[in-house]
């Protein structure tokens, strides 16, 4: 199955009740039992949900893996994966990261005794010098959030495979449209569904997909005993969004290279970040590992200064400054002071994100009404 079926019937069984094409809401807590311990799948709703269920095998199907779990939000995604790890080991992390995912791994989990090794995941190199004994997980976002940086998932799977430690990979950004981390050699893929699977900003949802049976069978623990699951009507909205994943992620691509273009000639912009430009240092990483460039662009303005920033962004009018991507609408985001403002000044700049940073997620409006409100903001 092609993958653009796979997002419309992937994983998906007929409901036998009335013919439903659309799996239906299960708004339900618990279920009937014909005696203790006999019943027809379900029993209580933490455990399994028949919406749920449905979800988490069209997200099995589309990232080509054996196993989905779906989770109240991508912070509890992350967090069941962290929860496979005891007190002294090591997590290396990509150094540009999701501000929401360093605050978990260093204000969180850190006081539990993980240990976090942030560092630029881009050198294959500099990665193998950081594994020790107690390595037991290198957590990759590509493209990253916000500056663009692709990271070699091959590379690093091979590296991992060699030390016998676990790769993860945050593919929020990618989409499996655009990118299949499974395929490349990653253990676990994971979703903010937040954002382009649903892909309507009308619901918060994490995920999670493997192909190891012993590997799901620990998250599957972990997702039932601490709880952070989604609910029936999220579960049946996510599932909806990805039905047109592949529709919308065209759009997005094609609206975002429209922008790069107007962006890269504009004599007020200084920096622009997406991989589809030929300059990208990641450029041919990103023609061999993505089948597309996206629709996340980041860029800086010559003036280099919040000021011009604040003054662009509240300029705006089809563009909303809001945080969160994703979503069918175009927003604009300040990584500075939203996103990334829980990662400190000094360890965010390093890596770019300086006040002069703006990141757009390019919805799927059409691209010359996009252009000329970026054109009349920025002017």
């Amino acid at each position: 199955m092609k993958f653009n079926t796979k997002t419309i019937h992937g994983g998906q069984i007929k409901e036998k009740g009335y013919g439903a094409v659309m799996p239906p809401i299960y708004q339900t807590s618990t279920y009937s039992q014909t005696k203790p311990g006999e019943h027809l799948g379900y029993e209580y709703s933490r455990t399994h949900n028949p919406t749920r269920s449905a979800l988490e095998r069209s997200l099995a199907s589309i990232e080509n893996g054996k196993y989905g779990m779906a989770f109240s939000s991508g912070l509890s995604a992350i967090d069941a994966i962290l929860k496979l790890f005891e007190p002294g080991d090591e997590i290396i992390s990509t150094n540009d990261l999701y501000g929401g995912s360093y605050r978990l791994f260093d204000k969180v989990f850190k006081k539990f005794g993980l240990k976090f090794i942030f560092s630029d995941l881009q050198n294959i190199d500099s990665v193998s010098k950081l594994i020790t004994v107690k390595t037991k997980m290198i957590w990759v976002e590509t493209p990253t959030n916000p500056m663009m940086n692709l990271i070699d998932i091959n590379a690093i799977s091979n590296l991992c495979k060699d030390n016998e430690i676990l790769l993860a990979v945050d593919n929020t950004f990618a989409t499996p449209y655009l990118q299949k981390p499974l395929d490349l050699g990653a253990d676990i893929v994971m979703h903010s569904a937040t954002k382009y699977l649903a892909g309507h900003s009308d619901v918060i949802l994490g995920a999670l997909v493997v192909k190891d049976d012993k590997l799901a069978e620990k998250l599957y623990f972990l997702q039932n005993s601490s709880g952070a699951i989604c609910g029936p009507m999220d579960s049946f909205l996510t599932l909806r969004g990805i039905k047109t994943l592949h529709v919308r992620m065209e759009r997005h691509c094609f609206n975002a290279q429209k922008i790069i273009k107007f962006l890269s000639n504009h004599q007020k912009i200084d920096k622009l970040y997406w991989p589809g430009i030929s300059t990208h240092p990641n450029h041919e990483l990103a023609k061999k590992q993505m089948s597309g460039f996206g629709g996340m662009i980041s860029f800086t303005t010559k003036n280099g200064d919040f000021k011009s920033v604040q003054e662009i962004t509240s300029k705006l009018k089809i563009f909303t400054l809001a945080e969160s991507l994703g979503g069918v609408e175009s927003l604009a985001n300040h990584p500075a002071s939203m996103t990334h403002a829980s990662i400190p000044i000094e360890l965010r700049e390093k890596t770019g994100v300086v006040d002069s940073l703006i990141r757009l997620s390019v919805g799927i409006e059409d691209h010359e009404d996009l252009i000329n409100d970026l054109d009349q903001a920025i002017n």
